[in-house]
């Protein structure tokens, strides 16, 4: 994947220090209060991305304030480029999630030139996962494995109630809520799996793939392709046509498509799938607008499940 960027810290940094405290805080997410009005005794959280100011906020509630550095659905985490009120809030900060995995290392970058103290989680280091694997690349799209998000939570909420003890019984519940949820959604994948082990299915991006291995499902799609398409670089006429032929040869029973990552390439295989009555299940790295997280996973499992003719 090609990795977010990042303006330059060093005018990052001088930028901040000639603004002082004048500098305007970074837009909340969606679903929390506008940074304007938010109480100074509320726990500054910022997130990098919305999906996890997302869950965040599911957490904490009225006691935090979450800032979701990428917080809109037509922002490509690809290109994004961090700017001054970004610094700021990291600056701010009480708890900072992260992805981690090489796909939001600009926060990294930007805590490491500024004065935070914050307590930072990363997603990446909480799976287990081996993030240097010796075949195969790494898939940082951890969002979408739910186990992962599970441990996000716990540790945030720990995190959470150690900054503010007098709201520690009301985070454990919240989160204790938020795991049903999350349940009932692994429950989801599980009935998936029953019903369709075994099926092939293809994607443009691995955006989706924890989702749909939990569900039983084999990505079909050669690693070139989806690697290349993900790398942002051209894919070679062998590799698009082995791909192609998933689809004229009915291999797969439905196409996982990143709807924020376009391209030649791209378009050929959902073109393949149209023509072929292939399914396709549109997916994204960032929340749609107007949902928190367990509502748009919710949506994708639900959107898997009827292309797969559960």
């Amino acid at each position: 994947m090609k990795l977010l960027s990042c303006a330059p810290v060093a005018a990052l940094a001088l930028t901040l220090a000639a603004c002082g405290g004048q500098a305007a805080p970074s837009p909340a997410t969606s679903d929390a209060p506008s940074s304007a009005g938010a109480s100074s005794s509320k726990v500054a959280v910022v997130a990098s991305t919305d999906v996890y100011g997302s869950i965040a906020q599911a957490i904490g509630g009225d006691a935090i304030q979450v800032t979701s550095i990428i917080d809109d659905p037509d922002k490509d985490p690809h290109e994004y480029t961090a700017d001054v009120q970004n610094q700021l809030a990291l600056s701010k900060a009480t708890v900072v999630i992260e992805n981690g995995g090489g796909y939001d290392d600009f926060v990294d970058t930007m805590l490491k030139s500024g004065s935070s103290k914050a307590t930072v989680i990363n997603a990446a280091d909480l799976s287990g996962y081996d993030q240097n694997p010796k075949q195969g690349e790494f898939n940082e799209h951890l969002w979408y494995d739910f186990p992962t998000v599970e441990k996000v939570v716990d540790t945030f909420t720990a995190d959470l109630g150690q900054a503010a003890p007098a709201e520690a019984a009301t985070f454990t519940a919240n989160a204790q809520s938020f795991k049903t949820k999350l349940s009932a959604l692994e429950a989801k994948e599980a009935a998936i799996k029953t019903a369709h082990a075994g099926d092939g299915v293809a994607i443009t991006e691995p955006v989706p793939l924890y989702l749909l291995s939990a569900s039983g499902l084999v990505n079909k799609t050669p690693g070139e392709f989806s690697e290349a398409i993900e790398e942002d670089t051209d894919v070679s006429p062998s590799v698009l046509n082995q791909t192609l032929k998933l689809f004229s040869d009915k291999q797969i029973k439905l196409l996982a498509y990143n709807e924020q990552t376009t391209g030649p390439q791209t378009e050929a295989v959902l073109k393949a799938a149209k023509q072929n009555n292939i399914a396709v299940v549109p997916v994204t790295e960032t929340l749609p607008a107007g949902k928190d997280y367990l509502t748009w996973m919710g949506d994708n499992l639900q959107a898997v499940s009827d292309a797969l003719g559960s």
